[in-house]
């Protein structure tokens, strides 16, 4: 692993955190893909008070049932020799995270990062379109995978973030990213969200430090 890997490394390892292996990841994230749905659907019931209200009392039980069997540190992050991180509790790409879509992204031959995804009411801003900052959100965790994919890894410094046009919900949406400088330790990343037209929605310049220690 290079140095600028074994930094970053050292970051993600700064606080305690648990090991979890594959078939748990596996049981954990179709629990959390079911709160996912549950989720959505607080938004959009059309159900009668009592039937609401019956199913939060199924909530409140289940909750319970997790609380009892106590409560652990988050799961590491990995970070592989190629620098491609996996954070599993990531509110933009984590498995087991229930806020997360969760996007998954790739990394082309010439070191884009790239995604398709659809967002849906859960992350509503605007009636019918993205808020504002989920979208910043993806940009800058897409504009980290590219400042990794180029070998340059930081930490966000800034993001200068531009709306062009509302992001719509419901639609497949892609997004790209990818290093467009380095100086010293600052990596600098453009990244753009695309709607099903190809028009740009938003676009943002960032800037990732790598750390010194």
């Amino acid at each position: 692993m290079t140095g600028a890997w074994a930094a970053m490394q050292r970051v993600f390892e700064e606080r305690d955190r648990q090991d979890v292996d594959e078939v748990r990841i596996a049981g954990l994230a179709e629990l959390a893909a079911r709160v996912r749905e549950l989720s959505e659907l607080v938004v959009l019931t059309r159900a009668g008070q009592d039937e609401v209200a019956a199913v939060a009392g199924e909530v409140e039980a289940l909750t319970r049932r997790l609380t009892e069997a106590g409560r652990g540190v988050p799961p590491g992050a990995q970070v592989d020799e190629g620098g491609v991180v996996r954070q599993i509790g990531s509110p933009v790409t984590g498995e087991l995270n229930v806020l997360a879509p969760p996007i998954e992204i790739g990394v082309l031959p010439d070191g884009t990062a790239r995604s398709e995804f659809t967002l849906g009411v859960l992350y509503e801003g605007p009636p019918g379109f993205v808020h504002g900052g989920v979208s910043a959100m993806v940009l800058d965790h897409l504009s980290g995978v590219a400042a990794s994919a180029n070998g340059t890894p930081g930490m966000t410094a800034g993001l200068d973030l531009r709306y062009r046009r509302p992001t719509p919900l419901y639609v497949p949406l892609v997004a790209e990213a990818k290093a467009v400088r380095v100086d010293g330790r600052k990596t600098f990343v453009e990244s753009r969200i695309l709607g099903p037209d190809g028009q740009v929605t938003a676009e943002a310049t960032a800037v990732f430090i790598m750390p010194t220690r």
